[in-house]
């Protein structure tokens, strides 16, 4: 067999200067906000890590359940040979564990640095040399823009971990609609949900007994002050996890826990005790109201698979 030497592409790249652009002014706004991608430095992806592991946090432990108990009823609803976008794809270990069922084609892992998936990507290759591997660093969260090296046929975006909830519904039909529109009639998606249950789980998942999560989102403002030079005193913030029942969705924020003012290159805000930065939302859904926004974007459901507790979702949708 011909070796396959895997390739790796920066589709897009935010410059110094737009990223102090985009961080300053959601820093500025009137409710002062900053997006969950910058949670994601070296210690934040090892924080986020140590949080799928607490018995607090259920959705990696169910969705993988899901996906061990129903992995051949996937398989067969899904097919073998697509080209697999794994959108958000990290370590690459939820798609690798279906490529002996797949089979897929090509194995496209998506991040938003090209630079985080070489190493793990070079040696998922050695592994299964088989498969074409491309590597591509892309904030997708925006726009679905995949070079001409990714193959149309059969496209299969893979999205799991229930990410899908940090998008408002309005923002994840858009969404949807940028992948619908960049396959062909043979594309689809296999995607994980969390669905609504009781809120004590919820606020729980959130804001874990051991403080991991605090120190999760905490850590942003560490990440805030390298790319901002900011000072910005982590000792004077709280983490905040609570479940908004009226808008169904996990809110994250950082509270003041005093008067202060922060100040980073081109900017400054005087912050009053009490007030918050928003750092994410996770969105829950009912199953037939997730179903109505994929038929909404133009994509037919094919399957979904449920844990017994009907905690969590795991669907495939096919292009209409």
């Amino acid at each position: 067999m011909r070796k396959i030497e895997s390739e790796f592409i920066q589709v897009n790249h935010i410059g110094d200067d737009q990223l102090r652009i985009e961080l300053s002014a959601g820093l500025m706004a009137a409710s002062a906000n900053v997006s969950p991608k910058y949670f994601y430095d070296t210690l934040g992806s090892k924080l986020f890590a140590a949080i799928c592991e607490l018995p607090e946090y259920y959705p990696t432990r169910t969705e993988s359940t899901i996906f061990s108990g129903y992995v051949n009823e996937i398989a067969a609803s899904v097919g073998k040979g697509s080209t697999l976008i794994d959108l958000g794809a990290g370590d690459c270990t939820k798609a690798e564990k279906l490529f002996p069922l797949l089979q897929p084609a090509q194995y496209v892992p998506v991040d938003i640095s090209v630079n985080y998936l070489r190493d793990v990507v070079s040696q998922l290759q050695l592994q299964y040399p088989g498969i074409r591997m491309t590597g591509l660093g892309m904030d997708f969260s925006s726009t679905i823009d995949l070079p001409d090296v990714v193959q149309r046929k059969k496209r299969l975006f893979f999205y799991p971990g229930s990410s899908i909830g940090n998008f408002t519904p309005d923002e994840a039909l858009a969404f949807f609609r940028r992948l619908r529109n960049a396959c062909d009639s043979d594309g689809g998606l296999l995607i994980g949900v969390d669905l609504i249950k009781d809120h004590k789980i919820l606020n729980a998942a959130y804001d874990d007994s051991l403080g991991v999560t605090a120190a999760f989102n905490l850590n942003v403002l560490a990440h805030l002050n390298r790319l901002l030079r900011a000072n910005f005193d982590i000792r004077a913030w709280r983490h905040v996890g609570l479940f908004n029942a009226e808008l169904s969705r996990i809110e994250m924020y950082l509270e003041a826990r005093n008067n202060q003012t922060v100040t980073w290159v081109g900017g400054e805000r005087h912050f009053q005790a009490g007030e918050r930065i928003h750092t994410e939302n996770s969105y829950k859904y009912q199953p037939e109201q997730f179903e109505a926004l994929l038929q909404q974007a133009g994509l037919k459901l094919a399957g979904s698979w449920r844990d017994a507790q009907n905690w969590f979702m795991v669907c495939h949708a096919r292009v209409v």
